[in-house]
C-alpha cells in the first residue's frame, strides 16, 4: 500500500534568503580617536603607577641604592609635576605620600579630561541644542 502524498502546509513555505555578508566598519576618525585616547590613557596611567610604586618604596623604606628603587625614584621625580615640595610635613614618608599621591591623582584627572575633550571634538555625535529657561506670561 503506497503512502499518501505529502500535504501542503497551512502557511506558504518560507524561501531561504540568500546570506548577506554584513561588514561593520568603524569610521576612520573614530578609530583614530580611540587610538589616541588609548595612548593618552596608557601614558597617564603609567605615570600614576610610577608615582604609586615610589610611594610604596618610600613607605616600605626600600634601599634607594638598589637599581630598581633608584630608577623608580628618578622617574617619579620626572613625572611629579613639580609637586615634590608642595607639602612639607616633618615625616619624609608623609611628604612623599601627599606630594606623589597628589601628582598621581592629577595625572589620572589629566588623562580623563584629555580623552573626554578629544572624544567630544573628534567623534561626530548628535547636535547639542542648548535651551534657556524662560517664562512666558500671558
Amino acid at each position: 500500500m503506497p503512502y499518501p502524498p505529502p500535504q501542503e502546509p497551512y502557511e506558504p513555505r518560507y524561501e531561504e534568503a540568500q546570506a548577506e555578508e554584513v561588514v561593520e566598519r568603524t569610521h576612520p576618525r573614530i578609530r583614530i580617536v580611540r587610538t589616541v585616547n588609548a595612548l593618552i590613557h596608557l601614558v597617564c596611567a603609567v605615570f600614576a603607577l610610577v608615582l604609586a610604586v615610589h610611594i610604596v618604596l618610600v613607605l616600605g623604606e626600600a634601599n634607594m641604592a638598589n637599581g630598581f628603587a633608584h630608577l623608580i625614584n628618578e622617574w617619579s621625580a620626572g613625572v611629579s609635576l613639580g609637586l615634590r615640595n608642595l607639602f612639607t610635613p616633618d615625616s619624609a614618608k608623609l611628604a612623599t605620600f601627599l606630594n606623589d599621591g597628589l601628582a598621581a591623582v592629577i595625572w589620572l584627572v589629566i588623562g580623563a579630561i584629555l580623552t573626554d575633550v578629544i572624544t567630544r571634538i573628534g567623534v561626530p555625535g548628535p547636535r547639542r541644542v542648548w535651551y534657556r529657561r524662560g517664562y512666558r506670561y500671558h
